[in-house]
C-alpha cells in the first residue's frame, strides 16, 4: 500500500509540474521545454518545505506533456480566435513560400501542426548554398528583416546556421540551411521523431481540408 501511495503522489506532482511548465511557455513566453520543466520542477518541488530532487524521472513530464497541455491552454484560452489565427497563419506562409520556390520551402511547427498560440510564430525552412541570393530575393520582394547566426552543436561538430526574422504582424523565420541538407530530418524536440517538414502544395492541401470556407472566402475577395 505504501508503494501505491508513492506512485499516486509521484503522478500529481507530476501532472502540477506539467501544468506549471505549460503555463510557464504559454503566459511567461518560455521557449524552451528543457528550461520550463526545470524551472517548473523548482517551483512546485520547493513548496511547503520539501526537497525532492528534480532528477526523478517520475516527477518529470515529457516534452510532449507538455505540448498537450499548452495546446489545452491556448484552446481555452483563444477559442474560436485560435481557429481564425491559424487560417490566417496557414495562408501567409503559403503566400511566402510561394515567393520563395527557388529556395525549395517548407513549412515546419505550430502553424503546420495547427498547435499554435497567440505568441506563436511561422517556421519555414529554405534550402541554399547562396545567403547572397536569398537576401537579394527578399531586397527584390521589399521585405523588411533581420539576421542572426546561431550556432549549434551536432555530434560533437559546431555548425553555425543564419536565421532569417520577417517583420510582419505574425512573425516569420526562415531556417537557411544548405541545399544538401534537404536530406537530413532533424528530429522534433516535443516527440523525438523525425520533423514534418510540409512542401508548399501539401500546405495547400492542408488549407483546402481545414478551412475549405475560409479559403473560399479568401479567393472570392482576391478576385474582386
Amino acid at each position: 500500500m505504501k508503494k501505491a501511495k508513492g506512485l499516486k503522489g509521484d503522478f500529481k506532482t507530476r501532472q502540477l509540474i506539467t501544468h506549471e511548465a505549460a503555463r510557464l511557455m504559454y503566459q511567461d513566453g518560455v521557449s524552451q521545454y528543457h528550461t520550463a520543466k526545470y524551472i517548473a520542477a523548482r517551483n512546485v518541488l520547493s513548496g511547503g518545505g520539501k526537497r525532492i530532487s528534480i532528477k526523478n524521472p517520475s516527477y518529470l513530464p515529457s516534452n510532449g506533456e507538455i505540448s498537450d497541455a499548452v495546446n489545452t491552454m491556448a484552446d481555452f484560452y483563444e477559442g474560436e480566435f485560435r481557429y481564425e489565427q491559424l487560417f490566417t497563419m496557414r495562408v501567409l506562409a503559403f503566400e511566402y513560400m510561394q515567393q520563395l520556390e527557388n529556395f525549395t520551402p517548407r513549412l515546419i511547427g505550430s502553424v503546420s501542426t495547427g498547435r499554435i498560440k497567440k505568441t506563436s510564430d511561422i517556421d519555414i525552412h529554405v534550402f541554399t548554398d547562396s545567403m547572397e541570393e536569398l537576401q537579394d530575393r527578399m531586397k527584390i520582394l521589399g521585405w523588411q528583416y533581420e539576421t542572426t547566426d546561431i550556432i549549434v552543436s551536432q555530434n560533437g561538430v559546431l555548425k553555425t546556421y543564419t536565421h532569417v526574422y520577417i517583420d510582419h504582424e505574425y512573425p516569420i523565420e526562415l531556417s537557411v540551411y544548405l541545399k544538401n541538407d534537404i536530406r537530413v530530418r532533424t528530429r522534433s524536440s516535443t516527440d523525438g521523431n523525425p520533423i514534418i517538414r510540409m512542401t508548399t502544395n501539401k500546405l495547400l492541401e492542408l488549407i483546402f481540408k481545414e478551412h475549405e470556407e475560409q479559403w473560399n472566402r479568401y479567393i472570392e475577395r482576391g478576385v474582386e
